[in-house]
């Protein structure tokens, strides 16, 4: 069979669902529309934004002076501490459950006009230390066995604000597709006696074709199975169970890949390039997880140009996801551009 030539299903490692794969449907990444369009001028600091420093928030808090990182409530959580546990349940058809939590707004920088592509390695190595100290502090909370840290950057993926920033939601249940990815992993443990992540790390490696770019301690690349056309994954090098385990060195490392993987993604087509961002990592339950090896997705929406954007629809929200560019064509159009951002070159 020709991966490369025939259509084909592959296997989510970490989830267990499929994907269909239809390369002969897009033999080149960049056909149909390329035009571009025009990033917005956004000033370095706007008085009507209720991220920016001193400004009055939604909730009418207002912000303090700061200067770097910046963790507040969320003044309109998801989550509730003082929610109830209380189960519903009707004919075992019906089912709900009360869920206990509470969710954190970071902002990155108390600049309103640049992303994590935009700030220097130092700044997004401060934004990686802030997330493990939140990690740690959400995860010390007597009723949280999760905590999910993600970024939603850019209109097309529903942020309202594009001052720099990102959410921590911690709960009491484990959410669907950590969930899903645990399972996997523990079966994998448990078949092979090896970790899941650091095999497939191997395998990567020695084929070369998916590998966007790499450091000391981590690898960036796409994965066998991405469904979004630019998806890719940070792997640590080193097998660790969340960022809690991040030496001072491998706090910059992580900066310097998640730096150059998103100015690779918004040097594609020229514009700050939405996305999706989370990092999965082990449960904060107390119990051993020898089985898990934390990572960071990357989920893009941008397939052809800076206006075509993939949808899950029809055959992928009735059936299974699909896709016609090859998760090897992504990456070698990935690794091919600059570490360069495009702002900069023009300056």
């Amino acid at each position: 069979m020709s991966l490369f030539e025939q259509p084909h299903r592959r296997l989510n490692i970490l989830t267990g669902e499929w994907i269909l794969v239809s390369p002969h449907r897009a033999r080149r990444p960049w056909l149909g529309q390329t035009e571009r369009i025009t990033d917005k001028g956004l000033p370095a600091y706007d008085p009507s934004c209720y991220l920016c420093p001193g400004n009055k928030r939604a909730g009418e808090l207002r912000n303090p002076d700061y200067s770097s990182t910046f963790v507040f409530k969320n003044d309109f959580s998801a989550l509730l501490s003082d929610s109830s546990s209380e189960a519903f349940q009707t004919d075992d058809l019906l089912s709900a459950r009360g869920e206990k939590g509470l969710c954190n707004v970071m902002c990155f920088s108390p600049r309103h006009d640049i992303t994590l592509a935009e700030m220097d390695q130092k700044a997004v190595q401060l934004v990686v230390n802030a997330w493990l100290n939140e990690y740690k502090t959400l995860g010390s909370l007597p009723y949280v066995n999760h905590v999910q840290i993600f970024e939603n950057k850019g209109e097309a993926m529903g942020c309202s604000n594009p001052h720099p920033h990102c959410q921590m939601w911690a709960q009491e249940s484990m959410p669907t597709e950590p969930a899903k990815e645990i399972a996997c992993m523990e079966a994998y443990m448990q078949r092979k006696k090896s970790c899941l992540l650091c095999d497939y790390l191997s395998v990567e490696a020695s084929a070369n074709e998916r590998i966007v770019l790499d450091n000391n301690d981590f690898t960036v690349l796409v994965p066998f199975w991405a469904v979004w056309p630019f998806e890719t994954i940070i792997i640590p090098r080193r097998h660790m169970a969340s960022i809690a385990e991040l030496t001072w060195n491998e706090q910059a490392s992580f900066a310097d890949v998640i730096k150059r993987i998103t100015t690779k993604y918004d040097n594609i087509f020229n514009i700050s390039f939405p996305y999706s961002s989370g990092i999965h990592q082990a449960p904060t339950d107390n119990a051993p997880h020898p089985e898990y090896h934390f990572h960071m997705h990357f989920y893009p929406p941008l397939l052809r140009s800076a206006k075509i954007k993939k949808f899950m629809v029809g055959y992928e929200m009735l059936a299974n996801p699909q896709r016609d560019i090859l998760p090897e064509s992504a990456a070698e159009n990935l690794r091919s551009l600059s570490d360069i951002h495009y702002k900069a070159v023009r300056s």
